[in-house]
């Protein structure tokens, strides 16, 4: 018999060493090594010629084969009734298939899950929630006022996963919801629930499970102080599905994306907005952040920004305010606060703007977040409008990167900015004089650099 011994672990990238050190030797982290108890494997080896899965419930697996004789049938998503899932998950969840999503404490994952499990439970589909978090009544409170009691999702409070395990194999269900996998535990392990060495060994319990049963499985995990996902890295490997549940606790904006999917893209952007009810999907994302803007302020322009293959329209909004008494201040809210500086500099440098000690503030309004280059353009025309107090025409959207000479380049997926921009009646363009011509409704109006944006608008003081 195989005696326990202990080591230490890396909760970043999971190496492991024989003895503690403030710093793992591997990936360089700080005060990252964990100890854990070595127990013999929980799950034996199958024999050879019985698959690679062997344990919960594992069958007799084929052997090698050409991969064209694969069913493609093994693969067909499901579709989950929330449609900015969906999106995401390009058709919804695979059979057999392990997803794990990830966010914030009090960000809404619970109400995805829910909504998500009874959405499918009316679609036909057997359903199981494993809640080791909250209690059952907390959840049947949930599931009542979110509208998901229904008779094909089932409910099972427990933190052991023999338990988990012996339920399914009980419920035989199609679809199981493990809340949260960093509050599940392996008794044979000795150690508490959520240390590295438990959450490695639940999920690549539960991931064996969902194999090799074709159990579609969802796990839900906590993110640390740092916005990663809390747990071993080990665990993202596991999983075949990634997403991320993100925003603001002040705004209503809640955002999904792919950080990584097996089995489609990781572009897309499911957007929704947290209710009374619930998670409501947001279909014209662009619609709702403009809804409240004032038309031609100084210090406003919109920018046709793109997350994923999704064109959004964001306004930015930028202040420039005089200080006598401290040292300039910048402040970017939704914003890369080095973009800032940069174009900043731009502006005095190679335009002839002048800031002196001037606080300057820009943000993105509705609480999504726009870091790409494309932005760059419409910052600086913010800020010039802001300093000059001339507004920009209320029809006209900007898009473009400013590199450090001042010049305008190309961006990419134009067309469909521009096109989203067209929808929602803006008129014209602000574009790189390099970009391809595009015949449509909306007038492009092309410039070389931004000192050439900022003439072509009036805005020199």
């Amino acid at each position: 018999m195989t005696r326990a011994r202990t080591v230490h672990r890396c909760a970043e990238c999971g190496a492991e060493a024989p003895r503690w050190s403030g710093r793992c030797p591997t990936c360089s982290a700080w005060n990252a090594l964990v100890e854990e108890l070595r127990e013999p494997p929980l799950v034996p080896v199958p024999a050879p010629g019985t698959g690679l899965g062997g344990g919960l419930g594992a069958g007799a697996r084929p052997g090698p084969q050409p991969v064209s004789c694969v069913e493609r049938v093994a693969g067909r998503s499901r579709p989950t009734g929330l449609d900015e899932l969906d999106r995401v998950l390009a058709g919804g969840l695979v059979p057999g298939s392990v997803t794990l999503v990830a966010g914030e404490p009090g960000i809404g994952k619970s109400t995805l899950v829910v909504q998500m499990l009874g959405a499918l439970a009316r679609s036909g589909a057997r359903c199981l929630l494993v809640s080791a978090e909250e209690s059952s009544q907390q959840v049947r409170l949930r599931a009542e006022r979110l509208g998901a009691l229904e008779p094909d999702l089932w409910l099972f409070p427990a933190g052991s996963l023999p338990a988990i395990v012996g339920a399914v194999g009980e419920l035989e269900p199609d679809v199981v919801v493990v809340d949260s996998i960093q509050t599940i535990a392996e008794p044979a392990l000795g150690s508490a629930p959520g240390t590295v060495a438990q959450v490695r060994e639940c999920a690549r319990q539960l991931a064996a499970m969902a194999k090799d049963r074709g159990l579609t499985t969802v796990l839900v995990g906590h993110v640390n102080k740092e916005g990663a996902i809390a747990g071993p890295r080990v665990l993202e490997h596991l999983v075949d599905t990634v997403l991320t549940f993100e925003g603001e606790r002040h705004h209503a904006l809640r955002m999904l994306r792919a950080v990584k999917h097996r089995f489609g893209p990781t572009g897309d952007l499911g957007l929704f907005e947290m209710t009374e009810a619930g998670l409501v999907g947001v279909p014209d994302p662009s619609g709702l952040f403009l809804g409240d803007r004032r038309g031609a302020v100084p210090g406003s322009v919109v920018v046709p920004a793109m997350e994923g293959h999704r064109p959004l329209l964001v306004e930015l909004q930028a202040l420039v305010a005089p200080n006598k008494v401290n040292a300039a201040r910048r402040s970017a809210q939704g914003l890369d606060t080095g973009r800032l500086d940069l174009l900043v500099a731009v502006l005095q440098r190679r335009v002839g703007l002048r800031f002196g000690g001037d606080d300057v503030y820009a943000s993105v309004v509705g609480g999504v977040r726009v870091v790409e280059p494309a932005a760059d353009l419409a910052l600086g025309l913010a800020l010039a409008s802001a300093l000059s107090g001339v507004a920009v025409p209320a029809t006209v959207v900007a898009c473009g990167e400013v590199g450090l000479s001042g010049e305008v380049r190309q961006v990419p997926r134009l067309d469909a900015r521009l096109a989203e921009a067209s929808r929602l009646g803006f008129r014209e363009a602000l574009v790189p004089a390099s970009a391809p011509p595009r015949p449509g409704t909306i007038q492009v109006l092309r410039v070389a650099s931004l000192a050439q944006a900022v003439d072509d608008l009036g805005m020199r003081p």
